[in-house]
């Protein structure tokens, strides 16, 4: 590889320090499940994440796992599973210090970050409830038309931006396929961290079918292969959620115990050969 680094998948999760912003995106667009857990494994604290522009067990597993000081997100769910065990705990007992946003929202204010200026302005927010508990956002008037307000934000720049992708070549070169908002993490975020299925030979920008759909290894810090990555959520066409994995994480999750049972059974690969 050329700057990026091809590295084991605990050691690209140790490069996450504590304290760190992290963005990571919702569970249909390459959620890097491996990692996660290998964040758990070696005890991360006091994250601060960036749901881009909601997640699901992702962030609950953190949550669970007393690894998130700092939640910005539009939403943490489920799906049809149900409320997220977790995170509704830690609302209960206000053990996390939530950042509401919208989709628009988090979109917006990482694109100011990938564009390299300070705040953005969006519409759509005003008069709504989750402008008033977010005193970061500010309404102004539009310089450029009397009587016309509008809200700006400030640029979201994560310390880390952390996938799973299908593909890289040993130069970094990272296939993302459709998934563009994990273009957008990149472009925004100081370091990016990818999984990948595999390594393939050849660079993946000279293929004139995938070189439209390759974030470029300038914006990659370093690539680990972790085969079925994304599970137990399910990967773009390449496997599907593991429905029975998540009933029995919503089971596991309402305690503390549960949620190290969980992990543990993951680490002896327990879960992964159900």
């Amino acid at each position: 590889m050329s700057a990026t680094s091809l590295t084991s998948l605990d050691t690209l999760a140790a490069s996450i320090p504590d304290g760190a912003v992290l963005a990571v995106p919702k569970d249909t667009s390459g959620v890097a499940m491996a990692a996660t857990r290998a964040l758990a494994r070696r005890g991360v604290r006091n994250l601060h994440l960036v749901c881009v522009p909601q997640s699901g067990l992702q962030a609950d597993l953190l949550i669970g796992a007393g690894a998130v000081t700092t939640l910005e997100t539009s939403a943490v769910t489920m799906g049809e599973f149900g409320a997220a065990p977790c995170f509704t705990a830690a609302l209960r007992n206000r053990s996390l210090r939530i950042m509401d946003a919208t989709c628009p929202a988090i979109y917006a204010a990482l694109q100011a970050a990938e564009k390299g200026i300070p705040f953005i302005p969006l519409r759509g927010i005003i008069g709504t409830d989750v402008l008033r508990h977010r005193t970061d956002w500010k309404v102004i008037d539009n310089p450029f038309a009397a009587g016309d307000s509008i809200v700006v934000l400030p640029a979201i720049r994560p310390d880390v931006a952390l996938f799973h992708a299908r593909c890289a070549d040993r130069e970094g070169n990272v296939f993302i396929g459709r998934e563009r908002e994990v273009l957008l993490m990149a472009h925004a975020a100081k370091t990016t961290l990818v999984t990948v299925e595999e390594i393939v030979d050849g660079n993946l920008l000279d293929d004139p079918a995938r070189g439209g759909a390759v974030l470029p290894s300038i914006y990659v810090s370093a690539v680990a292969v972790a085969k079925r990555g994304a599970w137990p959520l399910a990967f773009a066409d390449l496997y599907p959620m593991d429905d029975a994995a998540i009933d029995h994480y919503m089971t596991l999750a309402r305690s503390a115990e549960g949620v190290a049972r969980f992990l543990a059974e993951w680490d002896s690969g327990v879960q992964a050969a159900a």
